[in-house]
């Protein structure tokens, strides 16, 4: 007897919105929660092909704290890049200007390296609020 594998139909999906506090949490602990329940690997119906996740809603970004070897130093030494694509249209930001400026920047960069890098990654970063 041959035993079929499950595969979860789109209308047997119903994805369920979570909130998530960033205050005082570890960013890479976070990302790493964030991108876990938008692949939807909590879930017992998870394929890997399949949008099985849920749409994750992060409140207090700005309170998200960092450690590391150099966690004094991080604040100053950790920069994010940017390029507008044009010549000369680098623009390079610390962590603690992102921080102040826009939050939100520094959880959807770190979810996004955890993510596939393709399509279903592109996809899932969007359900990320």
């Amino acid at each position: 007897m041959v035993q079929k594998t499950y595969y979860p139909k789109a209308s047997e999906l119903q994805p369920q919105w979570l909130l998530v506090d960033a205050s005082g949490q570890n960013l890479g602990r976070l990302a790493a929660k964030v991108a876990r329940l938008l692949l939807g690997k909590h879930k017992p119906a998870f394929t890997p092909g399949v949008k099985v996740g849920d749409y994750v809603v992060v409140i207090n970004a700005a309170q998200v704290t960092v450690t590391g070897t150099k966690t004094s130093n991080k604040l100053t030494e950790k920069k994010y890049y940017r390029h507008s694509g044009y010549p000369g249209g680098l623009t390079v930001v610390t962590l603690r200007d992102q921080l102040r400026d826009h939050p939100d920047r520094i959880i959807r960069h770190a979810v996004w390296g955890m993510l596939p890098h393709n399509r279903m990654g592109r996809h899932l970063l969007k359900r990320l609020k």
